[in-house]
């Protein structure tokens, strides 16, 4: 909504607009953050796209002029501080080593708001932690859905921890045997630090994850996650590199100063 409120300001003022993250799609117009973005890039000057098939998406609608593949800038953060994540954060505070732990992440109104989707998801990771520990840092809206359905329940079994500042989940999702999610950027971590993921949506805007085998879509179904899971493997394709070079700010830079 930001993103959307400071492209219309800025254009209604004359403002050159450049929109990081452009040409993203899931082709679900019911997502907020696909209206967004769509109405984003139709008023920006500089398309800063992070994948070619985001540049891709932009020529179907029209748009070619002002398009840069750059690169993804949470690539940039990623590459940045994984090493300072990985000296400073000990994954013993949590009780938890390398690899013997599953990540999970519940956040999207489309799993939250409906009480089915939650309660399959749920199910499925309960299911899962009876092998290996389950850690979901819980949004305060979804441990709020919880309560006032007095459904408390849902969450034996997890280890519950509150929502956790950058390096302390980048420390967590790079040393996951597994990563479970609906969160678009989380998808994307995973697959920045090697880490099989499967993502509970419908459908994903990052499907160079899916592509590469990384990441797979199971919805909100119970048994279609428990069936992703218990079938996950490691792909063989490691040296690809859809998101760029770990350059994109670099390369954004390059562009607004190229263009006074």
């Amino acid at each position: 909504n930001s993103t959307l409120a400071g492209s219309l300001a800025a254009r209604k003022m004359h403002i050159p607009v450049a929109h990081v993250e452009s040409g993203l799609r899931s082709f679900n117009i019911k997502m907020p953050e696909e209206v967004n973005r769509i109405l984003s890039d139709r008023i920006s000057d500089y398309l800063f796209c992070p994948t070619q098939k985001a540049v891709d998406n932009l020529r179907r609608e029209g748009i070619d002029n002002g398009v840069y593949n750059v690169g993804d800038v949470m690539f940039d953060v990623t590459l940045y501080y994984r090493e300072k994540a990985r000296e400073q954060i000990d994954l013993s505070q949590w009780g938890i080593s390398e690899c013997n732990y599953v990540l999970c992440t519940i956040h999207r109104a489309e799993n939250t708001n409906d009480t089915m989707r939650l309660a399959s998801i749920l199910e499925a990771l309960r299911e899962i932690s009876t092998s290996i520990q389950v850690i979901l840092p819980l949004h305060p809206r979804t441990k709020n859905l919880i309560r006032e359905l007095n459904k408390e329940v849902w969450l034996d079994g997890l280890m519950i921890i509150d929502p956790l500042p950058y390096l302390e989940m980048l420390r967590l999702e790079m040393s996951a045997k597994v990563i479970l999610t609906d969160s678009g950027g989380v998808q994307k971590e995973a697959y920045f630090n090697q880490v099989p993921c499967i993502t509970m949506r419908d459908e994903t805007e990052w499907v160079e994850t899916v592509d590469l085998g990384w990441n797979q879509i199971a919805g909100a179904d119970k048994e279609l996650i428990l069936e992703k899971f218990n079938t996950l493997q490691v792909p063989a394709v490691r040296n690809s590199a859809p998101y760029g070079s770990g350059r994109a700010s670099y390369k954004i830079l390059e562009v607004i100063n190229a263009h006074g």
